[in-house]
């Protein structure tokens, strides 16, 4: 539990930074971060494809240098009703 609380706090650190129209450097330093707190989630909640999701996201984070590969491919995922969309 404690890893979606820190998730969720990330989330909106994120998005108060963005509403601030923080310098880019600083919202990719907290995307970064918020990879790592999902990642650490999904391996506590042991779910496949959350664990899928988190390494896909680390895996086109670290493949772009400047980091723009983590939000410029991130697709929507809808689990409303469990399956991905």
């Amino acid at each position: 539990m404690e890893e979606a609380r820190t998730v969720l706090a990330r989330l909106e650190r994120i998005e108060t930074l963005d509403r601030a129209h923080a310098e880019p450097s600083v919202l990719l330093d907290e995307l970064r971060a918020l990879v790592d707190e999902a990642e650490a989630w999904a391996r506590r909640e042991r779910d496949p494809r959350a664990l899928a999701a988190a390494h896909v996201l680390a895996e086109r984070e670290r493949a772009s240098p400047a980091g723009l590969g983590l939000i410029a491919r991130v697709e929507p995922l809808d689990y409303f009703d469990g399956e991905p969309a």
